[in-house]
């Protein structure tokens, strides 16, 4: 089926524009009635990867928040929100972006993804059983807030990636370990989403996150608001304006082929998306995969080949984040020299999820490929 993405000019944070273009964009699609209604409970899903000042781009802005929640009350659906960060306590890390305050100031309640429960999805294409927080599955209807950002697994983290949050704490880690392709974990991203059937996708577009993301990167001024039923579609579109083949993203492609929206037939309202296209976006444009991909490798092959997360110990305070986050057991990063000198990866055990680089909170980690990987993948 065809895809309606709206399109909407929006310069700045200032919470009256923000509203007014979300409204519009809304109404684009044919109003936020057409997506809730009065008296259902319906679940705000923003991207909250850790606690972070909204300067810092690394999640999506309260304005946004602000506006979507203003608009969806308007119809008399009842709210709550929720989310479950990459690293620490949702309600803190919300403290510190400012989303708590607003939810707060406008009566949304709290849902705490920590507790969940076992969904058996017959229909899934790899993934037949998860995990879901239990607040998501309680309510009627999931609206996702994704952030425009780039990312080292998945070249990009938009509306699809966004609802990894809904499984609770650790597991997200366990999902790593049985799935370090990107192919498999995209696959896994998007039965996820075959079985939440999210309403509608907002994503916060007014500064994106370039370079080193989803965490380390830096801000890029975009100016825009792009709203959707069809999360494919959406991550589609935030591909075209990342100047991103959105062929390279798993999770459209898989998503398109396994029914969950179209990234091929795309009705686009509002205004012109080119006017919003940055053509040097900071993005990883390699044909080169972000992971093995699955393909069968000897041990020696993968570390001279495959991209992997370095250390720069210019940058490194020695926190140990990495160390924490990392899901693979024994550590793949871990203390060598003692716990005030930088951890060591041992590429041998490194599964290349790059937790470590999503969440090092001084941006000391990025993901570079060995020489011999650069010589075989460059171009011809």
């Amino acid at each position: 089926m065809p895809a309606t993405v709206a399109v909407v000019r929006c310069e700045t944070y200032d919470e009256s524009v923000v509203f007014e273009a979300v409204g519009r964009g809304l109404e684009l699609l044919g109003g936020a009635g057409r997506f809730v209604r009065g008296g259902e409970s319906i679940m705000l899903k923003p991207n909250l990867l850790v606690g972070a000042t909204p300067d810092k781009v690394v999640n999506t802005h309260p304005a946004v928040f602000s506006a979507v929640a203003k608009h969806l009350q308007a119809t008399g659906a009842q709210l709550s929100w929720g989310d479950s960060p990459g690293f620490g306590n949702a309600l803190a890390a919300a403290r510190k972006v400012g989303i708590a305050q607003v939810a707060e100031a406008l009566g949304i309640t709290y849902a705490d993804f920590a507790e969940g429960r076992q969904v058996s999805f017959p229909e899934g294409e790899l993934i037949k059983q998860f995990v879901i927080a239990s607040a998501v599955l309680d309510a009627d209807g999931l609206v996702t807030l994704p952030k425009l950002k780039t990312h080292a697994l998945t070249r990009m983290t938009g509306a699809v990636k966004n609802q990894f949050g809904c499984i609770p704490g650790m597991l997200k880690g366990e999902f790593h370990m049985r799935m370090p392709d990107i192919e498999r974990f995209a696959q896994m991203l998007v039965d996820l989403n075959r079985l939440l059937r999210p309403r509608l996708a907002v994503m916060d577009g007014v500064i994106g996150m370039e370079g080193n993301g989803p965490r380390g990167g830096d801000p890029r001024h975009v100016g825009v608001i792009m709203i959707s039923d069809d999360l494919v579609a959406i991550d589609a579109a935030a591909c075209r304006v990342m100047n991103l083949d959105a062929g390279l993203v798993g999770t459209i492609t898989h998503g398109e082929q396994w029914g969950l929206g179209s990234a091929s037939d795309i009705t686009f309202v509002g205004d012109d998306i080119d006017e919003f296209v940055v053509s040097d976006y900071d993005v990883n444009r390699s044909r080169q995969a972000t992971t093995d991909s699955g393909k069968p490798k000897g041990t020696l092959a993968k570390r001279l080949i495959v991209p992997r997360p370095v250390i720069d110990p210019a940058k490194c305070t020695a926190c140990g984040t990495c160390v924490s986050v990392c899901p693979v057991t024994p550590k793949a990063v871990d203390w060598k020299g003692g716990k005030g000198v930088p951890p060591v990866h041992d590429y041998a055990r490194c599964i290349r999820c790059y937790c470590c680089q999503e969440l090092c909170p001084e941006r000391a980690i990025d993901v570079r490929v060995p020489p011999l990987g650069r010589l075989l993948h460059r171009p011809a």
